[in-house]
């Protein structure tokens, strides 16, 4: 409180005024003449005894007189924290709220460094900001709500309806996302251009902390005016979260992450069964560490790995404990025999793909393994002219490509001699053919666009025979790149959510000059894109999209229980988790598990500043004033009547 506004309120102090006018009033006694008075002697007067209060009510009008003018007096200096929109000459508005769902909003309102007082947290409180703005909206006013989690997305339409506004800020829930503030800005901005209000105007409730403190002001380069009318939201506050664990034999690795210039040594890390801790490590005095907590071998597999002690975002203290974090190698099953180059060395595969430097692992295998479980671990398996597949090879091999797996099968002479009941289903329904090659190399203009380059260094390939297939695998197959007779040379065939692909060379030096040209490493290295685009892993940050390609997707539950809404396009189904933990994905008829991680870049809480402009009064559209004067004045003068009322009824010598 300013000194000013104390020296105006100080203005109730002369409330006992009135009270010491009342108590000093006297008033005259009547006279009456008793004769017998007259035979007693007077006594001169030693002291006159001071009236009582004779009129409470007169008296307690008058000290709200006084106490209503010391109100009136300090009003125009009080500001208070309700929001109102302004109003350009009295017209509709377009308004576009932006408010910041981010998991540093979970945060409570004045929390700062290591200590917070407030017990709302600041999504609660920018909530109940943008009710104050709705409720100051009029019939014509057209509403836009815009989340700034990452990725910014439309809560709610530019409508008139407020009521429909209203229900969706109610509906709004805080997330676990990073912060997306200039992309969150510039969609508002986006859905009020069109819109015919003249007056249009974007308001930002958030605490400002999107990781970029050092980037320019929030507001430079908007066309549109903007508002940031709470400040107290913006404070920077200490923060660690556990971002992963991974769990190898006994030993769980976990990551932990904390706000710049914070540590979390006053806090061990828990791994955790049930609620039941299984292994602990003391804290470390740095803001970024990986520790590793020992378990028992024969420990469930339900882990969680927790702070010991909570934060002020405790959302973001556990992590689910993965075994693995999902497919990432590619199985090459081929014969050394007549892979090996005459120098000697790995096979020319395995020397391809180190050549491609594919984040992908290569695990060499001696035989297609004949069981799923065997399979799960790899994104992709090529498998070089293989003598026809055992019924249980042909049955992991179903699963694995019907769990979005990429297999690359290469056609050779083995192929086309399988054994009785060796067939290469799911792959192919019918035998293959190795015959004669009546033609020199690839068609460069039958390549698809994924070899429009590498095509030119196969046109020359000097291959005696190749794999010829039958008519109804023709058929089902897209060729990407052709021989020049139209015979397909490479050709792609999605098999549900996964892919099978097909050379019909196999990758033999003695064969073919295939593996010796350039275009070779552009067929690996398709199929390793492929494996990668096919191999979702098991963990990803909150935000990250999960695509199911040609996946039936029934329902994805999220940790709160709650189903999220899925999005379709042309590539597939979409689903965007929003908060930190396990999420049960029914697909294809099975239950699949992911986790979603903490974004390591929203414990950056530093606030970033705003343009000069954007303060919440003048020219952006929001002011956190509230004139109360007008109605302290209407009863200043209702008292005063009431007085005038009672001093009229009173006798004049008791006014």
């Amino acid at each position: 409180m300013s000194f000013v506004t104390a020296l105006a309120l100080a203005i109730a102090l002369l409330v006992v005024a009135p009270i010491v006018a009342h108590r000093l009033r006297r008033q005259t006694a009547d006279i009456r003449l008793f004769p017998a008075a007259k035979l007693v002697p007077p006594t001169p007067p030693k002291a006159r005894r001071r009236s009582r209060i004779e009129d409470r009510a007169l008296l307690g009008v008058r000290a709200l007189i006084v106490l209503a003018l010391a109100l009136l007096g300090a009003s125009p200096l009080v500001k208070c924290s309700h929001l109102a929109l302004d109003r350009e000459g009295g017209a509709s508005v377009a308004l576009a709220i932006v408010l910041d769902d981010s998991a540093s909003m979970r945060a409570p309102v004045g929390a700062s460094g290591g200590a917070g007082t407030g017990t709302k947290s600041r999504f609660e409180a920018a909530k109940a900001g943008a009710s104050e703005l709705l409720a100051s909206g009029r019939e014509g006013d057209a509403i836009a709500i815009v989340l700034a989690g990452a990725p910014p997305r439309v809560l709610l339409a530019p409508t008139t309806d407020l009521s429909a506004a209203k229900l969706a800020i109610e509906d709004a829930r805080p997330t676990d996302r990073a912060t997306e503030l200039e992309g969150a800005l510039a969609l508002a901005e986006g859905l009020l251009k069109e819109l015919p209000q003249v007056d249009k105007k974007l308001v930002l409730l958030s605490d400002m902390a999107d990781g970029h403190s050092a980037s320019r002001p929030l507001g430079q380069g908007l066309s549109l005016p903007l508002g940031v009318p709470m400040p107290e939201l913006a404070a920077k506050v200490a923060d660690c979260a556990v971002l992963s664990a991974d769990r190898a034999g006994p030993s769980v690795r976990v990551r932990i992450a904390c706000t710049p210039g914070e540590t979390f040594a006053t806090r061990s890390v828990d791994v955790l069964a049930k609620g039941k801790v299984l292994g602990s490590t003391p804290g470390l005095g740095s803001s970024v560490a990986e520790v590793v907590v020992k378990v028992p071998a024969d420990a469930p597999a339900d882990l969680e790995a927790r702070f010991s002690k909570p934060d002020k975002i405790p959302s973001n203290d556990v992590a689910a404990v993965l075994t693995e974090t999902g497919p990432s190698a590619i199985a090459v099953i081929a014969d050394p025999a007549t892979e090996t180059t005459a120098t000697g060395g790995a096979p020319v595969v395995e020397q391809a793909f180190a050549a491609l430097h594919t984040e992908l692992a290569i695990r060499p295998l001696p035989q297609l393994p004949d069981r799923a479980e065997d399979l799960a671990v790899f994104a992709g398996v090529l498998v070089d002219d293989p003598p026809g597949l055992t019924p249980e090879q042909r049955k992991a091999l179903s699963t694995f490509v019907g769990g979005g797996g990429v297999v690359l099968l290469a056609l050779g002479p083995r192929a086309s001699e399988a054994p009785l009941g060796a067939t290469l289903e799911p792959l192919l329904s019918q035998g293959v053919a190795w015959d004669k090659n009546g033609s020199p190399g690839a068609s460069v203009a039958s390549a698809h666009s994924v070899f429009s380059e590498s095509a030119k260094s196969l046109v020359e390939l000097f291959a005696q025979k190749r794999t010829t297939l039958g008519a109804t695998d023709l058929a089902a197959y897209e060729t990407l790149l052709s021989f020049t007779d139209g015979a397909p040379l490479v050709a792609r065939r999605a098999i549900g959510p996964g892919e099978a692909w097909l050379v019909t060379l196999p990758f033999s030096i003695d064969d073919s000059d295939l593996v010796l040209r350039p275009g070779f490493l552009a067929i690996l290295d398709n199929f390793a894109d492929a494996a990668r685009r096919h191999a979702t892993p098991r963990r990803s940050d909150i935000g990250t999209s999960w695509l199911f390609a040609k996946a039936n997707v029934k329902q994805v539950k999220g940790p709160d229980e709650r189903l999220l809404p899925l999005t379709r396009d042309t590539d597939g189904a979409r689903v965007s988790p929003g908060l930190v933990g396990t999420y049960e994905i029914t697909v294809d008829g099975r239950q699949e598990l992911r986790v979603a991680s903490f974004p390591a870049i929203e414990l950056d809480t530093t606030p970033r500043k705003a343009e000069a402009a954007a303060s919440g009064k003048s020219g952006t559209g929001v002011r956190t004033q509230t004139e109360i004067s007008w109605v302290i004045a209407l009863l200043l003068l209702a008292l005063t009547a009431v007085e005038l009322v009672l001093r009229t009824v009173k006798k004049p010598a008791m006014a």
